[in-house]
């Protein structure tokens, strides 16, 4: 389905860009900058232009051009398509390099050129589609301004470039404002550092996180429960280096269909290497190491493997666009047979991984190849009907049928794949699982397995990384959960705060049976006040803090209050023990009710 012709939302925000230009016309002058370009966006919408002469603009003028576009929505002015030839396009657009650009890619003299007018207004070379009238763009605001290259690549001109949204109602339009608040304080690259979890240093290089330790506790659990459940479900675990030889890469097809997402070769003894993008061609060698028979299919290989991929400077973002990461990559090697039932059960496994996570909306998007443009992607007509019939079935079956977006074109080179977008606790969506077929290393790689009938067959294979990136995922969890993580997943699952020296050997003590119990506690016992204390573990989003004064010490309790601030008063130590010991172990959400 396409989402440009059949989303009223997007439709709105389009319209509302073309209204921002108007405005900015209005207020500036056509000769004050170029026209760019204005697409709608899953947020809101952007207008990219070249300031002319000493043209400026900041924030600052966002209430005045904010102004001036109310008074055009109340004039409630009509959209109007039309088709125009490229001769009058050309001389419509004559002083504008990047309209002339866009003309200048379109062979054909005879096609028609669509523009979008607004009234006699305004007029943009546009395919639209947008709302009737202007009028109908019931809430907007200007968010934000920044730096855009041309087509987004830095060897062009720097544009600039307003970000804006709209709503069908101010009641939408107030909550996505309070939610993009809310999104701030929840950014994880404040949170990381705020909560030590993790650190980059520019000695060594940027878009390589360090973990502190306090984040790989967090990395390892989650690491550990991904891994041990991949195991649990028949996968095998293997292992394989950082670099290889280019040999690999060049047999993979990776140096000829990859190479702008790798780093250099370097030399060692003669033999050129490179660091490794991917996993995959290792586990095919594995598979190979030796013959395979149809009673040994599946085979599932699983590795928590770190890759590196050339990322630029531009687009490195906190944990979530590194240059070095860490997949839960795995393999699936199977028969023809086996393949519907393999990809339900990876589909499966990942809606397990992310419920317990604490997400609970998703959102899949089918990508599958063009058959208009069939030369940029491998493998016969009938093993990509195959393997997209395969996908569909399973989206299907698992009850998501109404509930995708197909987007054609947009398979990998090797074959479909289902993307799967978690929505979290603002409701923004995050695309992490992948499920990708591969048509392209079974045959370059030679891999068989023996069938039934004696002979040599190719098997199916099939990427998954459920998690995705590993630092990609731990920093939508940060944001999801604010920092406030659940007691499985906490660094630090309570805070010791003994009231005076007096208590500090009992709480030492509580410290030690905790510890032995495998709860992760920190003992406070600073020369603070209890109120110094407790503001501190509140920052530090402690889930539990125990209290101890002298009538704990005297009971063998300990006095509970949680991060929310909720006094749960006194408790055995042996019941608290118990009641956090079953959070941890039952992976729970909430805290002690």
């Amino acid at each position: 389905m396409s989402k440009q012709t059949n989303d009223p939302l997007f439709n709105l925000r389009h319209s509302a860009e073309h209204v921002l230009t108007q405005a900015m016309q209005n207020l500036f002058g056509k000769n004050s900058f170029h026209m760019a370009m204005g697409p709608a966006t899953d947020q809101g919408f952007y207008f990219d232009f070249e300031n002319l002469k000493d043209f400026k603009i900041s924030e600052q003028d966002f209430p005045k051009i904010e102004k001036e576009m109310q008074k055009i929505i109340d004039q409630n002015l009509k959209f109007t398509k039309k088709e125009i030839n490229l001769k009058k396009a050309k001389e419509l657009f004559k002083n504008n390099p990047y309209k002339q650009e866009w003309l200048s890619q379109i062979g054909d003299r005879d096609e028609k050129i669509l523009t979008y007018w607004t009234a006699d207004q305004f007029v943009d070379l546009c395919a639209g589609p947008h709302v009737k009238s202007t009028g109908e763009i019931k809430a907007f605001k200007l968010l934000s301004i920044a730096g855009a290259y041309w087509h987004g690549d830095e060897k062009n001109k720097m544009l600039t470039r307003i970000y804006g949204t709209a709503f069908p109602s101010k009641k939408e339009l107030k909550q996505y404002l309070h939610n993009l608040e809310e999104a701030k304080k929840r950014d994880h690259r404040k949170l990381g550092k705020e909560l030590e979890l993790f650190m980059f240093d520019e000695e060594v290089g940027q878009g390589l996180p360090l973990w502190l330790p306090k984040g790989a506790w967090l990395r390892k659990k989650v690491m550990d429960f991904a891994f041990d459940t991949y195991l649990k479900q028949g996968y095998q675990p293997v292992w394989s280096p950082h670099f290889a030889s280019n040999k690999l890469w060049q047999h993979s097809g990776h140096l000829e269909f990859y190479k702008e997402s790798l780093y250099g070769e370097f030399t060692v003894e003669n033999e050129k290497y490179r660091l490794k993008p991917m996993n995959c061609p290792f586990h095919v060698s594995i598979y190979n190491n030796k013959p395979k028979s149809y009673k040994e299919l599946p085979i599932r290989l699983a590795e928590m493997g770190t890759v590196y991929r050339y990322e630029k400077s531009g687009v490195l973002h906190g944990l979530t666009r590194v240059r070095g990461f860490t997949q839960d990559d795995a393999h699936i090697i199977c028969t023809p047979k086996q393949l519907p039932s393999e990809i339900e059960k990876a589909f499966e496994l990942t809606l397990f991984i992310f419920k317990t996570f604490g997400f609970k909306n998703f959102e899949l998007n089918l990508s599958i190849r063009d058959p208009k443009n069939k030369d940029k992607f491998i493998g016969s007509d009938n093993n990509w009907k195959t393997a997209e019939k395969v996908l569909k079935n399973v989206i299907k079956k698992v009850g998501y049928i109404n509930d995708y977006v197909e987007d054609i074109g947009g398979a990998v080179f090797y074959g479909p794949k289902i993307d799967l977008k978690v929505a979290d606790s603002l409701g923004r969506k995050w695309q992490l699982s992948t499920i990708q077929f591969d048509f392209n290393l079974p045959k370059r790689f030679n891999m068989v397995y023996t069938g039934q009938d004696g002979q040599e067959h190719t098997p199916y294979m099939i990427h998954r990384a459920l998690l995705g990136s590993l630092e990609r995922f731990i920093g939508v969890l940060i944001e999801h959960f604010a920092g406030a993580f659940p007691v499985w997943l906490s660094p630090v699952q309570a805070k010791i705060i003994p009231i005076t020296d007096k208590q500090i050997d009992y709480a030492k003590k509580v410290a030690k049976q905790l510890k032995e119990k495998d709860i992760r506690v920190e003992l406070d016992d600073r020369s603070e006040t209890m109120q110094n204390k407790i503001r501190l573990a509140q920052t530090e989003k402690a889930p539990y803090m125990l209290i101890i004064g002298q009538r704990e010490v005297d009971s063998n309790s300990v006095s509970i209050r949680q991060r929310n601030g909720q006094d749960l008063g006194s408790m055995p130590l042996e019941k608290f023990i118990k009641e956090i010991s079953t959070q941890i172990s039952q992976k729970s959400l909430n805290l002690i009710k």
